[in-house]
C-alpha cells in the first residue's frame, strides 16, 4: 500500500492556540459574558479570561509575520470549562469565543493569508451537559439514549463523588462520560461531526486521546470519511508513545511527536530539567543525554514509521498538557534556543505553543495556560531567533523534506545533515558548557555547504572533511 499524507503539512510551521488565553477582542458577543477573571491575573483551573476568535483574527498579521502557516486550536465547541474538552454541542462554537459567526470569519481571514486551520476533535467522551447524556440524567432508564454511553447500574451519580458514578468516564472523571463507540449511531454521529466542519472549511483534525477508542475499524472509517471530503485534510493523533499501531497509513497522518520532545529536552536542557514538572507524563525529558545518546534516540524514532509519515509528524517542545520548556529548563534561555534549533531543522512539522516565541513561562496546568503577554513583556531576543529559524525552514526545502543523516555525535556536540539532490544543509548543536571542535567526514555529501545561514561559528573544509568549531552552548546551520 502506498502511504499518502497531506503535502502542505510537510511545509507547515504550526502554532498551537488555547483560545481562552491568546487574544481578547473588544467586540460585543451575542451573549455578553458575565464575570471574567482579570486578563493579567494568574490563570485558575475553572476561571475564564474571555479570549475569543475575533481577537485571534486581529492577531493573524502577527502570526503571518512570525512565519506561521498553520494553527492548531485546542477545542472551540460549546462547553462548560475554559479548556473546552467537556463538549456540550459539537455543532456550535462556544458563544464566549464568538460563536459560529466568528469561526466563519476566522476561516476566511486565515485562508486569505494561506494559514491552515486544524481543530481539536474530542470524540472519546462528551460532558454531563451534552444533550444525549443529560437526557439520561433526567430520565434514567427511560431515556432513549442509554446505549450512547456505558451505563453500568442505577442510579447515576454525576456530581456526588461519595456515591458510585455507575457509568464509564474518561480517567474516572465524572464530568467526562465516555461514548459507547460500539453503537453504530454514536459512530455515525461522530463521523458526521467530522465531515460537517471539514465542509465548513477546516483543514484537519487533531484527535484527543484517540487510543481510548477501541471499536474495530473506527479510525480507518474516520480516515476514509475525512479524506473523501478533503484528501489533503490532516489527521493527527494525541499519542505520546510508540504510535505504530495508528501510523500504518490507514488511520492517522501523524501524531503529536513527544518521542521527539523528550530526548530533545534531555539533550539541550540536561541537568537543568525540573524533574517534578515532567515525571508524571508519558515522555522522558530526563535523565540528561549526551550527543551520542540523543542521536541514538532520534535514529530510533526515525525508524519507527514510514518516511512519508515522518514528514507529517507534529513536533513540539511543550503544549497545553505540559509545563512550558523555559520553566522545565529552570528558566535557562539557552536550553530553549538550542531545542528550538533542533525543532525547526528536524524531520516533521514544527509546532510552537503560543507565547513560547516571546519567552512566556509556566508550570503545569493551569499555569502553562497563561494569557499571551503584552508586548512590553516580550523577550525580543527569543522572538527574533524564532523568526530567523522559521524563515530558514521556509526558505530551504531540504529542512522540510530532505533526508536526515547524523554526521557526528561526540560528547555534547551533535551534527546532522538534511539533504536533497539540489540542496544540502548541515546543522550542529553544541549543548555542552565547553567549546567543541569536530572533524566530520562528509564524503556522502556531494557539495561543500559553506555559507553560514545561522550562528557565527567557524567552518572550514579540507579534502572532503569539514571542521566545525562551536562555542559553548551554541548552534550553527550551514548551507550551499
Amino acid at each position: 500500500m502506498q502511504i499518502q499524507t497531506p503535502d502542505w503539512v510537510k511545509h507547515a510551521v504550526f502554532y498551537q492556540i488555547f483560545p481562552d488565553r491568546f487574544a481578547k477582542s473588544d467586540r460585543p458577543h451575542q451573549w455578553p459574558p458575565g464575570s471574567l477573571e482579570p486578563w493579567s491575573a494568574p490563570p485558575t483551573l475553572q476561571g475564564y479570561k474571555g479570549g475569543d476568535l475575533w481577537g485571534i483574527i486581529d492577531q493573524l498579521d502577527y502570526l503571518q509575520d512570525l512565519g506561521i502557516n498553520a494553527i492548531y486550536f485546542t477545542p472551540i465547541f460549546q462547553s462548560a470549562c475554559n479548556h473546552r474538552y467537556h463538549t456540550h454541542d459539537y455543532y456550535q462554537v462556544d458563544p464566549l469565543l464568538g460563536g459560529n459567526q466568528a469561526f466563519a470569519a476566522l476561516i476566511e481571514a486565515a485562508h486569505q493569508r494561506q494559514i491552515k486551520i486544524v481543530l481539536d476533535g474530542v470524540f472519546n467522551h462528551a460532558s454531563r451537559g451534552f444533550f444525549f447524556f443529560n437526557d439520561i440524567l433526567e430520565n434514567g432508564p427511560d431515556s432513549p439514549w442509554l446505549d450512547w454511553f456505558k451505563i453500568e447500574d442505577w442510579p447515576l451519580s454525576a456530581y456526588d463523588g461519595s456515591k458510585p458514578a455507575n457509568y464509564v468516564s474518561w480517567a474516572n472523571i465524572r464530568s467526562l462520560p465516555q461514548f459507547n463507540h460500539d453503537n453504530p449511531a454514536v459512530r455515525e454521529y461522530i463521523m458526521q461531526v467530522a465531515e460537517y466542519w471539514l465542509k465548513q472549511g477546516i483543514d484537519g483534525w487533531r484527535l484527543d486521546v484517540p487510543f481510548e477508542i477501541k471499536a474495530p475499524g473506527f479510525w480507518q472509517e474516520f480516515r476514509d470519511r475525512v479524506k473523501a471530503i478533503n484528501p489533503e485534510a490532516y489527521i493527527v493523533g494525541e499519542v505520546w508513545v510508540d504510535a505504530r499501531e495508528w501510523l500504518d497509513g490507514t488511520q492517522f497522518d501523524g501524531v503529536m511527536n513527544y518521542l521527539f520532545t523528550g530526548p530533545t529536552i534531555a539533550f539541550t536542557a540536561g541537568s537543568r530539567v525540573r524533574v517534578e514538572l515532567v515525571e508524571k507524563h508519558d515522555y522522558d525529558p530526563y535523565p540528561p543525554l549526551d550527543a551520542a545518546a540523543y542521536g541514538a534516540q532520534i535514529s530510533e524514532v526515525l525508524q519507527l514509521y514510514p518516511w512519508e509519515i515522518q514528514l507529517t509528524q507534529l513536533n513540539l517542545l511543550d503544549s497545553h498538557d505540559t509545563a512550558r520548556l523555559i520553566t522545565i529548563a529552570s528558566d535557562d534561555l539557552v536550553s530553549v534556543h538550542l531545542a528550538t534549533i533542533l525543532l525547526m531543522t528536524g524531520v516533521g512539522a514544527p509546532c510552537i505553543y503560543y507565547g513560547d516565541e516571546v519567552g512566556l513561562p509556566g508550570e503545569e496546568d493551569p499555569d502553562c495556560r497563561r494569557v499571551f503577554p503584552p508586548e512590553a513583556d516580550w523577550n525580543l531576543e527569543v522572538l527574533n531567533y524564532h523568526k530567523q529559524l522559521i524563515a530558514l525552514r521556509h526558505n530551504h526545502r531540504a529542512l522540510r523534506v530532505g533526508d536526515y543523516q547524523i554526521l557526528a555525535a561526540q560528547d555534547m556536540l551533535y551534527v546532522f545533515a538534511r539533504t536533497l539532490p539540489e540542496e544540502e544543509i548541515i546543522v550542529a548543536v553544541n549543548a555542552g558548557t565547553e567549546a567543541a571542535e569536530v572533524v566530520v567526514d562528509v564524503g556522502a555529501i556531494s557539495s561543500q555547504p559553506h555559507q553560514i545561514l545561522y550562528g557565527s561559528d567557524s567552518v572550514s573544509w579540507h579534502e572532503g572533511s569539514l571542521t566545525l568549531r562551536l562555542p559553548p552552548r551554541s548552534g550553527l546551520i550551514v548551507g550551499n
